[in-house]
């Protein structure tokens, strides 16, 4: 079996600089890095990765908490979050909690428990039962942010996205526009409520609940809150859905009951998932990094792990209305 002393021999470097090499590559100059990698190919060699976390105290993995393993925009965050790990030489534990608290708790035990380095938490809940051990623990809070937290965060400014999006359906003439948001305890449904609020009360426009609707980010529940809208008595012209997938079920409920898009009704979505541009229509949307929101958290969770300067502690990544055929100006009678 090769041995960690062989392939620093072949590569002409230390035993502790291929140790270096393997644990924490940022530290090492690229040259090296590619001496180390070519002895290691060379050499076949295996580390020795339960002794090596033996010596360090190190797990080399993050539990990634995300509420809806399903969810495209979740799936690519996540992507983003593995191909950092797999730079920096850790794995990724996933917990599908569904929201549920209990799921969260026992996934936060393992930190506590030293089987994880760290979390990233893709939900608005603290993961740990007691809020001090988020003091004592590394984790991270991206996308959907807990309020009036001292966590480092990465987040949207949704305030403003949803005020954006939503001015966009006005400035095409619509007075009357439909919210079809997420979980009414999610941080970032008040946050987009909050950002479409701004943007009728600017227009001067009555803010009218019962165009309001809650769906829960699926599919299904676009396509019924859609059929709840067009049943009520103030039929909305244009409708704002708090994701794309929503937006999709709206489109065919819309669709369905007999009316055009975006003739009859505007249909606008969140998040600019893969499917977005190809829906039909195609769906005006906001487009918000998520591989990107992925690749920064693993990079800052590193960084606390290991006592690194992480600067700011509270991200804001730009987002971008993207304007397709499923939104325009409203007809005149």
């Amino acid at each position: 079996m090769t041995t960690i002393r062989e392939v620093s021999k072949i590569a002409g470097v230390s035993v502790a600089t291929v140790s270096r090499t393997l644990s924490m590559p940022d530290k090492v100059s690229l040259k090296t890095q590619k001496k180390v990698q070519s002895a290691i190919a060379q050499t076949n060699y295996k580390p020795n990765i339960l002794a090596r976390n033996f010596r360090t105290r190190k797990a080399s993995t993050i539990v990634v908490l995300v509420p809806d393993i399903a969810n495209p925009f979740f799936s690519r965050v996540i992507r983003g979050i593995e191909q950092t790990a797999q730079k920096l030489g850790y794995a990724i534990l996933l917990g599908d909690t569904q929201g549920l608290r209990e799921r969260e708790y026992t996934y936060a035990n393992m930190v506590k428990t030293s089987q994880a380095d760290g979390i990233i938490q893709l939900d608005c809940h603290m993961p740990f039962a007691d809020e001090q051990d988020a003091k004592k623990f590394p984790i991270i809070n991206v996308c959907d942010c807990m309020k009036n937290s001292d966590i480092p965060t990465i987040q949207l400014d949704n305030v403003a996205a949803a005020k954006e999006i939503t001015e966009h359906l006005i400035q095409l003439g619509h007075q009357k526009i439909g919210l079809i948001h997420g979980p009414k305890d999610s941080v970032i449904t008040k946050d987009r409520i909050k950002g479409y609020s701004q943007a009728i009360k600017k227009a001067n426009l009555s803010f009218d609940q019962s165009i309001i609707v809650e769906g829960d980010y699926s599919v299904n529940s676009g396509a019924q809150a859609a059929y709840n809208l067009l049943k009520a008595s103030a039929l909305p012209t244009a409708i704002f859905c708090f994701n794309d997938e929503m937006a999709i079920g709206a489109i065919h409920q819309i669709k369905e009951m007999g009316f055009k898009i975006p003739e009859d009704i505007s249909v606008a979505g969140f998040d600019d998932n893969s499917f977005a541009e190809y829906s039909d229509p195609p769906l005006t949307t906001v487009s918000q990094p998520a591989e990107d929101f992925g690749s920064r958290a693993m990079s800052m969770i590193y960084d606390v792990i290991n006592d690194n300067e992480i600067g700011t502690t509270n991200i804001f990544l730009p987002y971008k209305l993207i304007n397709r055929k499923s939104t325009a100006a409203i007809k005149k009678d």
